[in-house]
């Protein structure tokens, strides 16, 4: 008995040490070398920070909208909606979303709309869209803007990230940054 609580307790105060004090400041050291020293990218515009790593609301019809969010784009409370696909509740959400998207956007099929721009993600902080998601929206954006539809299309394919190394992940458009390259082209 003694035998197995001392072995007990040992391995308990070296996982603490090992994952309380060890990777924690290996991952702290880590973030101080990468680029903004771990605090994210972060544009300032008319001396207001923001941040491109979190997602933000953008519900205006002259800009691209973000993808949805379940916890309202509070940083603080990130997390999904917890509500599986047959909850009738989330179902009625997502359709109020499909919903003002047609509304919104009368040039395009419920068939069209691609998922992130009607659910959240696992976060509610993503801070991207497909590229698909962005090329739906062209034709709101060009009308209401005045802009060839041509020119929003460059814009996006300009800001279009590739997967990393060439095969992990989508590709995929900040939102924030599309947005404010929006806003100087006019």
């Amino acid at each position: 008995m003694k035998k197995n609580l001392f072995s007990a307790i040992t391995l308990t105060v070296l996982t603490i040490i090992l994952f309380s004090g060890v990777y924690t400041s290996v991952v702290w050291a880590i973030a101080q070398i990468s680029p903004n020293r771990g605090e994210g990218e972060i544009v300032l515009i008319d001396g207001k920070k923001y941040y491109t790593n979190i997602g933000q609301s953008f519900t205006v019809d002259k800009y691209f909208y973000s993808r949805p969010s379940a916890v309202d784009y509070n940083a603080a409370g990130s997390a999904g909606s917890n509500k599986g696909p047959s909850n009738p509740e989330y179902l009625a959400t997502v359709q109020a979303r499909i919903d003002t998207l047609l509304k919104h956007n009368p040039g395009i099929r419920k068939a069209d709309i691609p998922v992130d721009l009607v659910t959240a993600s696992g976060s509610g902080l993503d801070p991207n869209i497909s590229v698909k998601a962005a090329q739906v929206q062209i034709q709101r954006i060009a009308r209401i803007r005045g802009i060839a539809p041509e020119k929003i299309a460059s814009l996006i394919a300009n800001h279009t990230e590739k997967p990393v190394l060439g095969m992990l992940g989508p590709e995929k458009i900040n939102v924030l940054k599309l947005n404010l390259a929006l806003d100087h082209i006019q």
